[in-house]
């Protein structure tokens, strides 16, 4: 990890000094050309005879010619240099991009390995539990149900990595039916106040019905409440409102550190995530809320982050229809 920032600063050192080379050497083309001009200038007006009566006239065309070169070298080294000033932003701007965007893929990578592993070994704990001793009956059960939540889990977080790229890449069609919001609200509230009892309250209006896809939907709904719950304090419960004025709108708010302002637009990107891979303790793949803008794009709904008072964040999707 030490040796990529060295790298980067090398590259970055060498973009530099390439760049300024090439202004400079444009601007002693510029000069030296320019000088060049003038002494033939010179030279031409010496060669003419003072007591010609064509004098001034020939010595103006010479002028003239001579502003017109400069004129010519000026207007050649304003384009040449806007050329490279240009090209040399659009290099630097994909470049910066790209190792953002490594960066990011590197820390997806690290987040995604550790996000399997636990799901894996508790559930090879749990097997091997049930392999090696006589339980009884109900903490057989407890073990068994364990199990299954964390296989659904680890589910869910492949069907997310398969719908993220299918997504992004433009692959998977939506088929459009109509759908019961409040129904599939009111299930994820239900199976999220199961897994983490006093987690979350909710005020859901019922009989809200909308054209979308019953899974993405449930996805989009899941993906906010569990994002909420993860950047929320355990102690205070999040609160998820769908209700119907003017417009529909699915509010989930949490009362965590909040997001500041020039994070809001990030958080959406793919793979990105608040603060730094190797020092932040909440758990995820910068998936989430990535797939939660394409899916309410692709129902026409309009999603955007703001401040809760006192404290957190209130996410918002507004369906437009």
């Amino acid at each position: 990890m030490s040796v990529r920032p060295k790298k980067i600063r090398i590259i970055i050192f060498v973009y530099w000094f390439l760049l300024v080379y090439i202004v400079a050497a444009l601007i002693f083309w510029f000069v030296a050309l320019e000088t060049q001009n003038q002494q033939m200038t010179e030279y031409r007006l010496q060669e003419l005879n003072k007591a010609d009566s064509t004098y001034a006239k020939q010595s103006n065309k010479i002028l003239d010619e001579e502003r017109r070169k400069t004129a010519q070298y000026v207007g050649e080294g304003i384009t040449f240099l806007a050329l490279i000033l240009l090209g040399a932003v659009f290099v630097y701007r994909a470049t910066r991009r790209q190792f953002r965007l490594s960066i990011q893929q590197q820390n997806f990578i690290m987040s995604i390995t550790h996000e399997l592993k636990t799901p894996i070994a508790i559930t090879q704990l749990n097997l091997e539990t049930l392999q090696k001793r006589r339980l009884q009956e109900e903490q057989q059960q407890k073990l068994i149900s364990n199990t299954l939540q964390e296989a659904n889990r680890l589910n869910t977080l492949c069907n997310n990595i398969l719908l993220a790229s299918q997504l992004d890449a433009g692959a998977y069609k939506v088929v459009l039916s109509k759908v019961d919001l409040s129904a599939e609200v009111n299930s994820s509230v239900r199976d999220f106040k199961t897994r983490f009892p006093g987690s979350v309250n909710a005020d859901i209006e019922e009989g809200i019905f909308i054209n979308g896809e019953q899974l993405l939907l449930q996805i989009l709904i899941n993906n906010l409440i569990e994002n909420a719950l993860k950047y929320s304090p355990k102690e205070k419960a999040i609160t998820v409102v769908l209700k119907n004025e003017n417009h529909i709108q699915l509010i989930v708010a949490d009362d965590g550190l909040g997001i500041q302002l020039g994070e809001r637009k990030k958080i959406f990107e793919k793979f990105y995530r608040i603060g730094n891979e190797s020092t932040r303790k909440a758990k995820g793949t910068g998936l989430g809320l990535f797939l939660c803008k394409k899916i309410a794009e692709d129902h026409d709904a309009n999603i955007m982050v703001t401040n809760n008072e006192p404290a957190g964040s209130i996410f918002i999707v507004t369906f437009k229809f």
